[in-house]
């Protein structure tokens, strides 16, 4: 819930995978807040005022001061809303895994965004890079998972869930619309299995778009 006297809003995108992190952290932590929608197209002067910068979503106004960026949101929502469930895990190495493990996923994501805008001989390298990032993320998940798959029925999922279910959800949408198969079960059993274990948590389904949605409007930004 949110605090006594506190005054929480989230302005954002309903397809943003950023938002999306932004939206599981505040449901997990049972954090009330107004939500308002951004057309980016068309950015309310709000936005441009609150995150000067950037220009983007997902920014979430705590009584009246802004905050920007996903990952810096979600360590914010952590460390202000201090009771249980915790996002980041108290011991500090551990917090560092995670941090440095979503840092890495980013990257790859970047390297999937730039292969999916690229032609030629540049979509190749970008796609061969992209694997390779790959294959060493779901070594580094089995090491997380040694005991077997993943499952939150006894806790609640963090910080790293939070970011692995943003970039993986979707996976088969981005197949359709692009032609890619971006997250198999047979190369990354783990990361394949941790995203469907993720989308089985109520709080996910909750704020998780609708994939024919999702889809109506990828193929709408294609036809552009």
């Amino acid at each position: 819930m949110a605090k006594e006297g506190s005054s929480v809003k989230l302005y954002g995108m309903w397809a943003s995978p950023y938002v999306l992190r932004v939206k599981i952290a505040l449901k997990i932590k049972g954090i009330e807040y107004e939500y308002i929608e951004e057309d980016l197209a068309n950015k309310s002067e709000l936005l441009l005022q609150y995150n000067p910068v950037y220009k983007k979503v997902p920014v979430v106004v705590h009584n009246g001061l802004p905050i920007a960026e996903s990952s810096i949101i979600l360590e914010y929502i952590d460390e202000t809303w201090t009771d249980p469930p915790y996002l980041l895990p108290k011991d500090p190495y551990q917090r560092a895994k995670d941090r440095f493990l979503a840092t890495y996923l980013q990257q790859i994501s970047e390297t999937l965004g730039k292969t999916l805008m690229s032609e030629g001989k540049a979509t190749d390298d970008l796609l061969q890079e992209y694997w390779k990032s790959l294959d060493v993320a779901e070594e580094l998940m089995k090491d997380i998972f040694s005991n077997g798959s993943p499952s939150f029925q006894d806790s609640k999922p963090g910080y790293l869930d939070i970011v692995i279910y943003s970039f993986f959800w979707a996976s088969d949408v981005m197949e359709e619309i692009f032609g890619l198969e971006s997250l198999t079960a047979e190369r990354y059993p783990t990361l394949f299995s941790w995203t469907k274990a993720l989308s089985e948590v109520s709080e996910f389904q909750d704020v998780t778009p609708s994939k024919p949605q999702l889809l109506q409007l990828l193929y709408a930004m294609r036809q552009k």
